[in-house]
């Protein structure tokens, strides 16, 4: 069967590279001079697409990557991506062997991790560079400081734990860091007790000659409302993709441009008398004569089903009400009060269209997530377009 390339999709994503870029480097200029960046591409670049994300981000100031699991580095180096990847997650032992071979970071996490990443190092002949996690308040992976521990007894007992991994064969203890569980909120009262409970274990380990060329704890609401976390290493996620951590964290004043928007067709539309019933359920009557159009995106393109009756899309520069329950592959609106709507209008499910705009928050708030979710939970069947000021359109 005959490929065809790049075939026009009913919805998907446009993805603007230079808004990355110029998010990148409105956050870079928050930080000293000499500040390394980590740009954090996980989960597919947050969904806007790790390997164009990472050249982006390479392009505009970032020197390192973070991603969160092995084979999300691996799709990176694959595409030719030489810049330094730290993996923030757990790392399976039969990866190891290509984590090596493909020069990539290790989180260490705890001795027996560390144990293991030595053992596997000294098979191979070779050393392994990783960075030491420490749960400073987080509860997820990470070494727990003497000051957290419950037996207060064993005082010492964690610095101890850190000069085991330390004196361990074909491990480069290269960076340290810690993962904020509260900076983007309002009171920082948590964030300042986690970063005292970083900075004097760090002092702890200095005094029993340990340290490390990179420290790191900046989260992309510390970068902006923490400058005294920055250390020599920032970790820029979210707001690289030009959405706020929070709606704590006041980011007007950093002109953050959003890179995705989501768009889609008008597929069908027909005229309803009143009292006419939608969808699923017929969760939706309509209250007079009206049009009902048909949009092909549903739950399975990663549209929540939440939004069913609450959210809205718009067509010809106006907003449109979803009518009854999100389907798996279509959605309906009523564009009852939007004359000439016809098959073919280009739908607007997140972004701008004339003066009416759908962001991410919005959507966010309708279904009681957060913005991360709204773009990072779109599935693989939603194509990306990319644009730049250099290249233009092209696909992924």
């Amino acid at each position: 069967m005959q490929k065809i390339k790049n075939p026009s999709p009913l919805v998907w994503k446009q993805i603007d590279l230079d808004a990355i870029g110029h998010n990148l480097r409105v956050l870079k200029s928050l930080t000293t001079a000499g500040t390394s960046i980590m740009a954090v591409v996980k989960a597919d670049g947050y969904g806007h697409g790790a390997v164009r994300v990472a050249e982006t981000a390479l392009a505009n100031g970032a020197d390192h990557l973070a991603v969160a699991r092995f084979h999300e580095a691996l799709e990176l180096r694959e595409a030719g991506i030489a810049a330094p990847i730290l993996i923030l997650g757990y790392t399976r032992d039969d990866e190891i062997d290509q984590l090596m071979a493909l020069d990539l970071t290790f989180t260490v996490f705890d001795l027996e991790s560390a144990q293991m990443l030595s053992k596997k190092a000294v098979a191979r002949g070779g050393t392994i560079k990783a960075h030491l996690k420490i749960d400073t308040g987080m509860g997820r992976l990470g070494i727990l400081p003497d000051s957290r521990r419950r037996d207060s007894a064993l005082k010492g007992e964690a610095v101890a734990e850190v000069a085991i991994i330390a004196g361990l064969k074909g491990i480069e203890l290269e960076g340290i860091y810690t993962h904020f569980a509260s900076a983007d909120c309002r009171d920082k009262a948590y964030a300042d007790y986690q970063y005292k409970v970083f900075t004097d274990f760090i002092g702890e380990l200095k005094a029993q000659g340990m340290e490390f060329p990179l420290v790191h704890c900046a989260n992309s609401a510390a970068v902006i409302e923490m400058p005294r976390s920055h250390f020599n290493m920032v970790r820029i996620g979210i707001t690289m993709y030009g959405l706020a951590p929070s709606e704590e964290v006041k980011t007007d004043h950093l002109d953050l441009k959003p890179a995705m928007e989501i768009h889609s067709i008008v597929t069908s539309v027909k005229k309803v008398p009143k009292a006419f019933k939608v969808g699923y359920g017929m969760t939706y009557v309509t209250e007079a004569e009206s049009v009902i159009a048909a949009v092909p995106v549903g739950y399975a393109d990663g549209y929540s089903r939440l939004l069913s009756s609450k959210g809205s899309m718009l067509i010809r520069g106006k907003r449109a009400p979803i009518a009854g329950k999100i389907c798996m592959d279509q959605t309906l609106i009523d564009v009852g009060h939007i004359p000439g709507a016809k098959p073919g209008d280009r739908v607007v499910i997140l972004g701008i269209q004339e003066e009416e705009a759908i962001t991410a928050d919005e959507i966010a708030g309708l279904t009681n997530t957060i913005n991360y979710e709204v773009v990072s939970s779109l599935t693989a069947r939603v194509p990306k377009i990319y644009s730049d000021s250099d290249s233009g359109e092209d696909w992924a």
